[in-house]
């Protein structure tokens, strides 16, 4: 799917260059010298901390 509107293709950007596809991850992680895997690895574990944090924020230091 583009990984965040639910269609289950991960490859198809729906036409909108913005959604997070294959290809985003494949970027980021040669980006920062790493594996496609590691990255997503990396995605997930955020991800659940962001999900379960009773607060967001929009600071680009904010960690968790």
């Amino acid at each position: 799917m583009c990984y965040n509107c639910g269609c289950q293709m991960p490859n198809n950007d729906m036409g909108k260059s913005e959604n997070i596809t294959n290809e985003t991850f494949e970027k980021a992680a040669d980006a920062m010298g790493m594996s496609v895997k590691e990255s997503r690895k990396n995605a997930i574990e955020l991800l659940e901390k962001v999900l379960a944090s009773k607060e967001q924020s929009k600071d680009k230091n904010w960690k968790l």
